[in-house]
């Protein structure tokens, strides 16, 4: 395919960087997003734009959308993976960490496709890719937020695969399970072994490996998938 206008919401490292690198390395003109964190060096590849944006703050998404529009054309593919996580068990979590959490997740991904959506309905065209989470599917104590958000995603999603499909824009899920990430490392070995122990495959993901199913998605071999849900977790999902 000819080069695309892509944007990643949370790109500045993990899933996120790996999935920039997938596009770029394909030739794809590459807009990144990033929170508070910018990109540390080398992380990304160097024709990669990064560009600030707190996907909760409308106006911002607005600024960040213009600025990858302005550099690479119309976004063609939307991948939306801007995340958070704040764990903590129900009777401790305040409202606060349950909408906060809900604000980044779903409703900052919302945002992010409803602003980049006019262009590719009217193209009748584009690809757009949600990140949610295997914890979505099966649950996880002290996750009742994140879970919550990531479900959300996959309703949003299917909804939007029905009123988009008319004018040949996909959307779809990629559900992750445990990967080599920032969250990830910051387990405990046991907390790590606990988990990886419910994998049947017996490790955790690599980032790499969740990308290569974004970019497939994204992909024209993919131009008859929408509404999916594609789980990169090493089985431990199975049966959700």
């Amino acid at each position: 395919m000819d080069p695309r206008s892509v944007l990643i919401t949370g790109g500045s490292r993990g899933i996120g960087a790996a999935v920039a690198h997938a596009f770029a390395a394909q030739g794809d003109r590459v807009a990144v997003t990033y929170r508070s964190r910018p990109p540390a060096e080398g992380a990304l590849p160097g024709e990669v734009l990064a560009l600030p944006c707190d996907v909760t703050v409308p106006e911002q998404v607005a600024d960040a959308l213009k600025q990858a529009e302005e550099a690479h054309g119309p976004v063609q593919v939307l991948v939306a993976n801007a995340g958070i996580a704040h764990d903590v068990l129900l009777l401790r979590m305040t409202e606060e960490d349950f909408t906060g959490v809900l604000d980044t997740n779903l409703t900052g991904a919302f945002r992010v496709v409803k602003a980049v959506s006019p262009k590719m309905l009217r193209a009748r065209s584009g690809r757009i890719v949600l990140i949610s989470s295997a914890v979505a599917l099966r649950g996880e104590a002290g996750q009742a937020n994140y879970a919550a958000s990531k479900a959300g995603l996959i309703g949003m999603a299917r909804s939007l695969a029905r009123e988009f499909a008319p004018r040949a824009v996909t959307v779809n899920v990629v559900a992750p399970g445990l990967t080599e990430t920032d969250m990830s490392a910051a387990l405990t070995e046991e907390q790590r072994a606990a988990l990886i122990a419910g994998i049947p495959l017996g490790r955790m993901g690599r980032p790499d490996e969740v990308a290569a199913a974004v970019r497939f998605l994204a992909s024209a071999e993919a131009s008859y998938i929408t509404g999916a849900i594609v789980p990169v977790d090493g089985a431990a999902g199975t049966g959700h």
